[in-house]
C-alpha cells in the first residue's frame, strides 16, 4: 500500500506509540529520551552548512545587492509587527478566558524556581555568543557580498552548488529516521512529566492550544491571503515537518528540511537564506502568545490586578526579552523571570506552578514558530516579486 510508504504514516504512527510507551512505561519512555535528542542533533549538523551555502549562492545570484538589506529590513519589521500581535492576543485571551482563577497556590515547589531567579537578566553579548546560526547567517551574508564582486564567483557557486546539492541530499535519508526520533521524544515526554500532571492547569494548556490554531489561521492565514494563497494548503504541504516538530518538541528538527520545501514551493533562494534562519530567533509567533498568556494566568493566580500601564510594560519587556533569550538553555522560563521582575507585581514563585505543563505546550509553541517562519517567508517573496506561484500550484497538487 501506498500509505506504508509515505513519512507521515510512520511519523504519526510513531508519535501515537511514543504516547502508549511513555503513560504505561514511564520508566521506559524515560529512557527513550536519546531517540529524540541524537536525532535533533544529527539534523543540526546540516543547519549551519545549508544556511551557509543557501545565502552564499542566493546573494551571489542578486542583481542588486541593496536588494539584501531591503529584504532584511523588511523581515525584522514584519517579526516586529507580528509578535507584537501575538503578543497582544496572548494578554486579550488570558483575560477573556481567565484561566489562572481559583487554582490553588498552596501546592507551589517553591525551590524548584531558584535556579531561575538568579537568572532574571538577559544578555545580548550572551545571545549572539551562544547562537551560533545567527553567527552563521551574518558570516554567510558577508561572504556572499564579497564573492559578489569577485570576476572568478560563478567557479566558486558552481563548487558551492554542489555541495548543496549533496547536503540537502544526504539530509533527505537522514529525515527517514524521523519516526524514531519523533517516537523517542514523546516518548519521554509522557513517561517523565505524565499526562496526569495536566489536569490542574488544563485550562491554560488548553487556552494556549486554542489560541495559536486561531492565531494560525485567522492571523497567518489572513497574512497568506493577501496575495490569495490557502493557508491550509501550506499545512497541507509541510504536513511531515509539523508532525516531526510536534513529536520532537523542537522546530530545530524541521529547519533544513523547511529550506528546502519552501525553494520547491516557489519562495526566492535568498529569501529563504535570510528570513528562515532570522526568523527561528527573532520571529517567534507561538513563544509570545504563550509567554504574554502565561504571565496573565500568573497575574490571576495571585489575584493582581494589573494596570494598562503595566500590560503595555508586559508588552514592552517580551517584545525584547523574547528576542534576546532565543539559543540559551531554559529560555522561556529565563523570559518569564526577567519579564516579572522588570514589572515587579507578581511573585517570581510563581513560576512554578507552570514546570509541570512547559513541557506539554512547548510542542504548540514549536508548531506555531514553524508555520509563523513558513508564512514570513512567503509573504516577503511575494512583496518582493520574487515568488514563482506556478511551482507552488505544482507543490500544492503532489
Amino acid at each position: 500500500m501506498n500509505l506504508f510508504k509515505k513519512l507521515t504514516f510512520w511519523v504519526l504512527l510513531a508519535i501515537v506509540a511514543g504516547v502508549i510507551v511513555g503513560h504505561f512505561f514511564p520508566e521506559t519512555g524515560v529512557d527513550m529520551q536519546p531517540l529524540g535528542k541524537y536525532f535533533i542533533e544529527l539534523v543540526k549538523l546540516f543547519i549551519n552548512p545549508i544556511i551557509f551555502t543557501t545565502i552564499v549562492i542566493g546573494i551571489c545570484g542578486m542583481d542588486d545587492l541593496k536588494q539584501v538589506g531591503k529584504i532584511g529590513g523588511k523581515a525584522i519589521l514584519y517579526f516586529e509587527i507580528v509578535t507584537t500581535i501575538a503578543l497582544a492576543i496572548g494578554i486579550l485571551v488570558g483575560y477573556i478566558v481567565q484561566p489562572g482563577v481559583s487554582i490553588n497556590t498552596g501546592e507551589i515547589d517553591y525551590e524548584s524556581i531558584q535556579k531561575f531567579k538568579s537568572s532574571t537578566s538577559i544578555s545580548w553579548a550572551k545571545f549572539f555568543q551562544e547562537n551560533i546560526t545567527i553567527q552563521v547567517l551574518l558570516f554567510s551574508i558577508f561572504i556572499g557580498i564579497i564573492l559578489g564582486y569577485i570576476p572568478q564567483k560563478k567557479i566558486v557557486i558552481d563548487k558551492i552548488n554542489f555541495i548543496s546539492k549533496y547536503l540537502f541530499k544526504a539530509l533527505h535519508y537522514i529525515m527517514k529516521l524521523s519516526p524514531i526520533g519523533a517516537f523517542g521524544g514523546m516518548a519521554y515526554t509522557i513517561g517523565k512529566y505524565g499526562i496526569s500532571t495536566l489536569l490542574p492547569l488544563g485550562k491554560l494548556m488548553l487556552s494556549v492550544y486554542i489560541t495559536m490554531f486561531l492565531f494560525v489561521v485567522l492571523i497567518l492565514g489572513g497574512i497568506l491571503l493577501i496575495y490569495r494563497i490557502n493557508i491550509f494548503k501550506l499545512l497541507s504541504y509541510l504536513k511531515d515537518e509539523l508532525l516531526i516538530v510536534l513529536g520532537t518538541s523542537s522546530s530545530e528538527a524541521a529547519l533544513p528540511s523547511l529550506m528546502n520545501k519552501l525553494e520547491n514551493l516557489g519562495c526566492s533562494r535568498p529569501v529563504v537564506g535570510l528570513v528562515v534562519p532570522t526568523g527561528y530567533s527573532f520571529n517567534l509567533d507561538g513563544t509570545s502568545i504563550y509567554l504574554s498568556m502565561a504571565i496573565i494566568f500568573l497575574a490571576q493566580v495571585f489575584k493582581v490586578d494589573l494596570t494598562t500601564e503595566q500590560i503595555f510594560t508586559i508588552i514592552g519587556v517580551l517584545m525584547i526579552t523574547s528576542k534576546g533569550a532565543a539559543g540559551v538553555s531554559g529560555s522561556g522560563f529565563v523570559i518569564l523571570a526577567s519579564t516579572l521582575s522588570a514589572v515587579k507585581v507578581i511573585p517570581i514563585e510563581g513560576l512554578a506552578l507552570l514546570l509541570g505543563v512547559d513541557r506539554f505546550m512547548s510542542e504548540a509553541r514549536a508548531i506555531t514558530n514553524f508555520i509563523g517562519n513558513s508564512v514570513a517567508t512567503i509573504f516577503i517573496s511575494n512583496s518582493e516579486n520574487l515568488f514563482d506561484r506556478s511551482k507552488m500550484c505544482k507543490a500544492f497538487e503532489k
